[in-house]
């Protein structure tokens, strides 16, 4: 199999509101898929939104904010979880298929939230991609991911894998993932702008792989329109209020080949964007680059990947 369909849907996720966020992007993927797309791909945090008042309300960092606490508790209460029944309908859109999905989401493990870049494949359990090091002000809500979840998914024709936003200024966790041997890998992002896309052609370029950078297309208004459909509460109200401007996250989703090139490039609106891969490029290309063979020094340069889960607790007999 050397042709593969892979589409981007670039579109506004319903912040805070996580099973319309789900129906949503069932309804985006089937539309992709029955558009022929095989692998289908969606941004950063995609279920729940991407939480833009910790970049751009004045005072969301200060302790104590009435409006961050708030926040914060309805993310605790509406956060997907492991084994959640709310995912049913992406995963048996993948059994009935046989596409593959990767989608982002706030998840809830115990008492804290991490950014999960969720990859749904065909009648197997999702694979989870927690984010290692989330950035700058989302350490306000988000905990770091562990190595158990850098991993990759066997499909017929090669192996896929996530990372998330700056995880690809991370030269270690990429060069983890070039030894995984990714055929198609997915960079999400909550929008993507020149330097994001730079990252982006980089990654594919050094992999040698498909990259698919995702984002999300998300407005001030779309916070007050998710935080209506939860219930409300009037201190995030206050804190979405003193958000500046309307739109903060503008697309530019693209797809890009091994030697970087771009294959296909989105506008700043809602959009699926298709493209269908060539995988016999990735062969070509390693050629004359292969980052994980031929072009490494193994005798000098040697890296270790603890994949055990860090769960901080250990229960023993």
């Amino acid at each position: 199999m050397t042709k593969l369909n892979v589409a981007i849907c670039q579109a506004a996720p319903i912040p805070l509101d996580f099973v319309g966020g789900i129906e949503k992007a069932t309804r985006l993927a089937r539309e992709a898929i029955e558009g022929g797309a095989q692998f289908v791909a969606f941004g950063e945090t995609f279920l729940g939104g991407y939480p833009l008042w910790l970049d751009e309300a004045p005072g969301a960092a200060l302790w104590d904010h009435p409006g961050t606490r708030a926040c914060h508790q309805i993310m605790l209460d509406h956060a997907i979880v492991s084994g959640d029944e709310r995912l049913l309908p992406l995963q048996e859109l993948c059994d009935e298929s046989g596409a593959v999905i990767s989608i982002g989401a706030h998840e809830r493990l115990r008492s804290s939230l991490y950014n999960n870049q969720l990859l749904f494949r065909p009648g197997q359990d999702p694979l989870d991609h927690r984010k290692l090091v989330p950035t700058h002000g989302e350490r306000l809500i988000w905990m770091r991911g562990d190595g158990s979840t850098l991993n990759v998914h066997e499909a017929e024709w090669g192996r896929a894998g996530n990372l998330i936003c700056w995880e690809h200024w991370m030269p270690l966790a990429r060069a983890a993932m070039h030894n995984l041997g990714e055929a198609v890998h997915v960079a999400a992002w909550p929008t993507v702008r020149e330097e994001y896309a730079l990252a982006s052609r980089h990654y594919a370029m050094e992999g040698r792989c498909f990259v698919l950078a995702a984002g999300l297309v998300q407005a001030k208004e779309d916070l007050f329109e998710g935080l209506m459909r939860v219930g409300g509460s009037p201190e995030a109200r206050e804190l979405f209020e003193a958000i500046d401007a309307s739109v903060l996250n503008r697309g530019g989703s693209m797809i890009i080949a091994p030697d970087a090139r771009v294959l296909a490039q989105a506008g700043e609106g809602e959009e699926i964007l298709h493209a269908e891969l060539d995988l016999s490029e990735i062969g070509q290309g390693l050629a004359s680059l292969d980052t994980d063979g031929h072009y490494s020094r193994p005798d000098v340069f040697e890296l270790n990947v603890d994949t055990r889960a860090k769960d901080g607790v250990n229960w023993s007999l």
